[in-house]
């Protein structure tokens, strides 16, 4: 409040010497006009004291200057001392807060929770890992099974083929030697089979 008082009061101060440097230069002016008249008259004596007065009063203006240029470092200090004023003010509060901080901080205890957090982040990790690679192999398994089977069926449908009929009425090792047509048959029957696999993509 006083810093705030004292500001009021130079910014006061600096607009009455602006008030006054205006009002000498209208003076001025005034005399350098009234020297010139008495001039022209040839009055020398009337010429003599009006620019003794005409010195005079500028004089006047640049003290008006000097003490303006006062007035304004003066202001500006106010400012400077209320800001590190403000400053000491933020820092006492700080190291109180930090003091108040420190006071209930433990950091034997705050190692320890810091350390049993870590401890327990990396056993809930390996959990969820292993959950994960575990579910990956159920489902993957499962997928590549029904997905095996399926492009099975589609092959042998497109062929002709049926699970449950041709493959069933296949010669077996038991019953002899085929001869050589149904040799030949099979052969080519297998041929296509490939050919009708390598057309799909399964190799």
């Amino acid at each position: 409040d006083i810093i705030k008082e004292q500001n009021r009061e130079l910014r006061g101060t600096q607009r009455a010497i602006s008030r006054d440097r205006a009002a000498l230069e209208k003076q001025e002016k005034q005399l350098e006009l009234e020297i010139k008249k008495m001039a022209k008259t040839g009055n020398k004596e009337a010429c003599k004291v009006l620019a003794k007065q005409l010195v005079q009063l500028r004089k006047q203006k640049n003290r008006t200057y000097a003490v303006s240029s006062k007035v304004t470092s003066m202001s500006t200090q106010t400012k400077v001392m209320n800001s590190q004023m403000k400053m000491a003010g933020a820092m006492s509060a700080t190291a109180k807060t930090m003091q108040a901080v420190n006071k209930k901080m433990d950091p034997q205890k705050t190692l320890q929770t810091m350390q049993n957090f870590q401890k327990e982040n990396m056993k809930m990790e390996m959990t969820e890992e292993m959950i994960n690679d575990t579910l990956d192999d159920i489902f993957d398994a499962s997928d590549e099974e029904e997905e095996t089977q399926d492009i099975v069926n589609q092959v042998l449908d497109e062929i002709g083929i049926e699970i449950s009929g041709k493959m069933a009425k296949a010669p077996s090792a038991a019953r002899g030697l085929p001869s050589a047509s149904a040799s030949t048959a099979t052969t080519i029957s297998d041929e296509e089979i490939e050919r009708q696999l390598k057309a799909l993509g399964v190799d």
